[in-house]
């Protein structure tokens, strides 16, 4: 079984013992997560959300993400403008989807 659910503005597809990569969560490593936004369980589609679903996890790690350069300029203007940054992550495996 497969649920679809919400977190961080982004929609994730999960089924039981995948890994997956989120926003951040304030949570420890090691700490158990439950997310209770499930838009679809299976074939079940919730209107917005599947009541009484839920989906399980496990927090492994947080972490960064690799840094992106962000670099501006203007054209014949001497501006320049050079930034790096590293997206923070919560890396989590599910273990159990109840509905």
């Amino acid at each position: 079984m497969y649920a679809v659910f919400e977190t961080g503005g982004k929609q994730y597809r999960v089924a039981e013992n995948d890994v997956i990569f989120v926003e951040k969560l304030a949570a420890a490593e090691g700490d158990e997560v439950v997310f209770e936004n499930v838009l679809m369980l299976g074939k079940k589609i919730g209107a917005p959300y599947v009541k009484g679903a839920k989906v399980v996890g496990v927090v492994e790690k947080q972490g960064k993400n690799k840094k992106i350069i962000v670099f501006k300029y203007k054209p014949k203007k001497n501006y320049r403008k050079k930034q790096g940054h590293r997206q923070p992550y919560t890396k989590i495996k599910i273990t159990k989807i109840e509905g």
